[in-house]
């Protein structure tokens, strides 16, 4: 079946159309992301605003020619953490609906992490029942999902996000000291409240993915142009994880646009993005992650499909 996914975050729009195989392979025809930043403000406003609503339409009618055009045949579209925070998310979930086609639903973040684990998993071994914490930062929340080949065993949608984060917290260019702190001490709280301790010494490895992920382990290998085959599977120690947060943090917006392997639409959100995936570690007790371009994308693709 062919299969296009649209997941419309609170920082990024994203396709993916793929051919998904009856054995639950997938070959995929075409991938496209763009920042749009949907959920900008609505942590302080509750709503979404009409020029984020702009910014998504506008890339979801470049994305519905190339839907039209590689005729896919089911055409989910997922929306999450800003749309589930809005007054006004029903509204824009219809608004999706009714103007592309889409089967557009906002997903409560449980699901979410169970897509996302399903999609980070999807081309490893079912047998192997190694302990495996997926962790997927977006911009309203992160999800935490800990399991063994394709059972998910605990998962947890927290209310912290690169875009939330930054809001919430880092108001000079470049952040100071105590606004680095106030981010990272607001996201151990949260992990300390909701996940149990013995699920934190569960995990033996993490597979992190998503926009923060991705783009630190291109930012590594100082990428330009972006190279995804380059990235899936890149493994980023905790202890660089780190030294890329103290320089990051120590450039101001305009330098970290100018960074080799970084967005430039994700330069106002990944010093946020980065001190989530760093306290994650921390609280699981892990060395580091593997970046993968697997994500919830390929897990609504399979899902759609009833390929899982």
């Amino acid at each position: 079946m062919r299969v296009a996914v649209v997941d419309i975050g609170t920082n990024s729009t994203r396709l993916l159309v793929a051919d998904v195989h009856p054995d639950g392979s997938i070959t995929e025809l075409d991938r496209r992301t763009r920042v749009t930043r949907l959920g900008d403000a609505v942590d302080a406003t509750g709503v979404l605003s009409e020029a984020a609503i702009a910014r998504v339409l506008a890339t979801l009618d470049d994305y519905a020619a190339v839907i039209e055009d590689l005729g896919a045949q089911a055409r989910p579209a997922v929306l999450t953490s800003a749309v589930r925070d809005a007054a006004n998310g029903p509204e824009f979930v219809a608004t999706v609906e009714r103007r592309y086609g889409l089967e557009a639903r906002a997903i409560a973040g449980s699901e979410e992490a169970q897509l996302s684990f399903l999609g980070a998993t999807s081309d490893r071994d079912p047998g192997d029942l190694t302990p495996t914490l997926v962790i997927d930062v977006g911009g309203g929340s992160t999800e935490l999902i800990l399991g063994a080949g394709r059972m998910v065993e605990f998962f947890v949608s927290l209310q912290a996000g690169a875009v939330r984060q930054s809001e919430r917290h880092l108001t000079h260019d470049p952040p100071t000291l105590d606004e680095l702190a106030a981010v990272g001490a607001e996201v151990a709280s949260l992990i300390d409240r909701e996940v149990p301790e013995a699920v934190r010494r569960g995990a033996a490895r993490a597979i992190a993915v998503a926009g923060t992920a991705t783009s630190c382990a291109a930012i590594d290998q100082a990428l330009e142009p972006y190279d995804a085959a380059r990235v899936h599977g890149y493994q980023l120690e905790l202890t660089t994880l780190k030294l890329l947060l103290a320089r990051l943090a120590s450039l101001d917006l305009a330098s970290r646009r100018k960074l080799r392997g970084l967005h430039p639409d994700r330069a106002p959100t990944i010093v946020a993005g980065v001190i989530i995936l760093i306290r994650v570690l921390e609280a699981f007790e892990l060395g580091g992650f593997e970046a993968s371009e697997n994500d919830i994308l390929r897990g609504v693709a399979l899902r759609r499909a009833g390929a899982a």
